[in-house]
């Protein structure tokens, strides 16, 4: 059996860790080095930053940070937030807005560091009047005018080797993930699928794992906010049979 992946996620703006809900209002939760070290100690499987500030989209001053955490976290980095070509490319990178301009942009980045480096993320809110999921990009702020089913399609064969998808409804609310929306992108591709958005406490992890077939779940109030950390999730989850590799 696949061992399953807890990843923390790390939003960004201005070079602090920050909190949203639903892609709105955020708070300060930290510093991204200080975190990340504290992660490294709890057993976290990876980590995943995201430039989501909005005025400032370049991916130079992420570059530095991803330095500075390399120093004291020792796991898989995953950068995002403004990456737009291969030379904009890290060791392991997640693309959103991009994509849709140029699907062509996965297989550049997939070509020259191979698929297994490319994330290729999905911001989806449910779309009432339409009854479907709608895709979103500019940090939640543009509709974008293909339905999800395409836009998975497209993602891999374009050379994705994972995809994150992140519910804008369930951001920040700690109401637990959007399960349907999760085990309907598991459905629809061959590569692994990265839950995100409204993990509160380790049920919610449970019930994602086992219901949506999702190889992984990022995490970010969760471990935000309360005395949780990945450690203790992962004791939690593997007494329901999820397993984990041991680090």
């Amino acid at each position: 059996m696949l061992k399953k992946r807890i990843i923390p996620i790390q939003l960004l703006i201005n070079g602090r860790l920050v909190k949203t809900v639903q892609f709105g209002s955020y708070r300060d939760v930290g510093d991204p080095v200080a975190s990340s070290r504290v992660y490294n100690a709890q057993n976290a499987d990876e980590l995943v930053f995201l430039n989501i500030d909005r005025t400032t989209r370049g991916i130079g001053p992420m570059v530095e940070l991803l330095e500075r955490v390399s120093e004291v976290c020792f796991m898989p980095l995953s950068l995002g937030g403004g990456i737009r070509s291969v030379a904009d490319g890290a060791d392991k990178v997640v693309v959103n807005s991009a994509i849709y301009r140029d699907y062509g942009v996965l297989r550049r980045i997939a070509d020259e560091f191979g698929s297994q480096a490319v994330i290729a993320s999905v911001d989806v809110r449910w779309d009432e009047p339409h009854e479907r999921y709608a895709l979103f990009s500019d940090c939640g702020r543009a509709c974008e005018p293909i339905s999800l089913e395409e836009h998975l399609e497209r993602v891999v064969s374009a050379g994705a080797g994972e995809v994150l998808v992140n519910s804008i409804d369930r951001d920040g609310t700690m109401s637990g993930y959007d399960l349907a929306l999760i085990k309907s992108v598991v459905a629809r591709v061959t590569i692994p699928v990265i839950g995100c958005g409204g993990a509160g406490h380790y049920n919610h992890l449970k019930a994602a794992f086992l219901e949506t077939g999702a190889s992984a779940l990022a995490c970010g109030s969760l471990f935000n906010f309360g005395d949780n950390n990945p450690i203790r999730a992962k004791a939690f989850l593997t007494n329901y049979g999820i397993p984990f590799k041991v680090i």
